[in-house]
């Protein structure tokens, strides 16, 4: 807590703006007399945060370029508020460790998010990780350094927050010493569920991004379509649960009402229910040992009626074996895999890429790459810069 007479909770967002910023604000607004906002963050999208500014009261705003900083402090300075408005990373990874805030919601997209996330961890900070590309790129720095600075780590991803909750309460020690044979990952399968590869090839950005039962921002509603971020979500859950990729089982699930299950060597099954909201799994990181309502409608299994289950089709959405075979390869693969991946799903989004040409985008680099040890982080950024580079030159000659 902070060492100010106001007891509550002071929390900060990292990418307040996004869906699982906004629903974070929601679940926050709903219990003023535990918690306050430190600080809110964002990237460009300045007339929404400077509307969750005015709402909400932060002491802190950031955005990522200066000229977003004037215009927001001039808005604000107008409005008779006193939130102090910095810009660029450094003031990300500030207001992230700052010594006033007791919680930190990682929320922002993507690689941006690694250093103010690891910046949190290494402050000690009750970090609720939404962001699990900081996982993906350094899985081993980033768990030595929870340890190392007694971080408090919860998932906020709806499948491990649903892992999280069905394992016993103490984590630690692998998987056979809590008697766990499998974890398994459930997926919607996305909106292309069921569609053969050559029905693929001229899907449009705007069907890649209409999720059938999550709102999520565009670039997490493509990995969803690829089942990149299914695969994303393997390789988190490897670091998280101290997990090998062949301990993990991704489940199709289109009804989204499952959100991952434990299997136990005792031939238990314990599964973690509940409508696709993520004001679940936020108040459960943020309540947490103790439960808080969220504004998320009861469950009603007569309405669900059916849950069906199959095997995600690997050859149709080739990204969740390629997000596996990196995770075998280890080290830096990872990095590798995610860096190409956010490459070639812009170019997918700006219309330079066919939906098919994700995957092949993710294999060219990662075949090209020459791998090393993910144990500093230096290394893992410059993995990163290559690997961006390596899938924008194989996207130039295919122009």
């Amino acid at each position: 807590m902070t060492g100010s007479s106001d007891r509550r909770q002071a929390v900060t967002v990292l990418g307040a703006t996004g869906s699982i910023g906004t629903s974070t604000l929601d679940v926050l607004a709903r219990h003023p007399e535990r918690y306050r906002i430190h600080a809110l963050t964002a990237s460009t999208r300045r007339e929404i945060l400077r509307d969750q500014c005015l709402r909400h009261r932060p002491q802190v705003a950031v955005l990522a370029h200066e000229r977003d900083a004037i215009w927001l402090r001039d808005e604000l300075r107008h409005a008779g508020h006193e939130t102090e408005v910095r810009a660029g990373e450094s003031a990300l990874v500030e207001v992230a460790s700052a010594n006033d805030a007791d919680v930190v919601m990682a929320a922002i997209v993507g690689s941006a998010g690694l250093l103010p996330t690891l910046a949190a961890v290494r402050a000690g900070k009750r970090v609720l990780l939404a962001n699990k590309e900081a996982l993906v790129m350094s899985g081993a720095l980033f768990m030595e350094a929870v340890d190392r600075h007694r971080a408090v780590l919860l998932p906020i991803d709806s499948e491990h927050n649903a892992i999280y909750q069905c394992l016993p309460a103490e984590h630690r020690g692998g998987l056979a010493r809590m008697g766990v044979s499998q974890l398994l990952l459930t997926a919607s399968g996305g909106p292309f569920l069921g569609w053969e590869t050559s029905e693929l090839s001229t899907v449009t950005p705007d069907q890649a991004c209409a999720h059938p039962n999550w709102s999520m921002g565009r670039k997490i509603s493509v990995d969803s379509a690829t089942l990149m971020n299914k695969g994303l979500e393997l390789i988190e859950a490897c670091w998280l649960f101290d997990a090998k990729p062949d301990q993990v089982k991704v489940v199709v699930h289109p009804q989204s009402v499952i959100h991952s299950m434990v299997a136990y060597s005792d031939g238990s099954m314990i599964a973690q229910l509940g409508n696709p909201d993520m004001r679940t799994p936020i108040a459960y990181g943020l309540a947490w040992p103790e439960r808080i309502e969220a504004g998320v409608e009861a469950l009603d299994l007569f309405q669900v009626a059916r849950l069906d289950f199959q095997a995600p089709d690997e050859a149709a959405f080739p990204c969740l074996r390629l997000a596996r075979q990196a995770m075998d390869a280890g080290g830096t693969a990872p990095a590798v895999l995610n860096a190409a991946n956010e490459v070639a799903v812009e170019a997918f989004l700006t219309g330079d890429l066919a939906f098919t040409g994700i995957a092949e985008v993710v294999k060219r680099v990662l075949d090209a790459s020459s791998l090393q040890a993910a144990t500093e982080l230096e290394v893992i950024l410059d993995e990163d810069r290559r690997a961006r580079e390596r899938a924008e030159r194989y996207l130039e000659r295919c122009r």
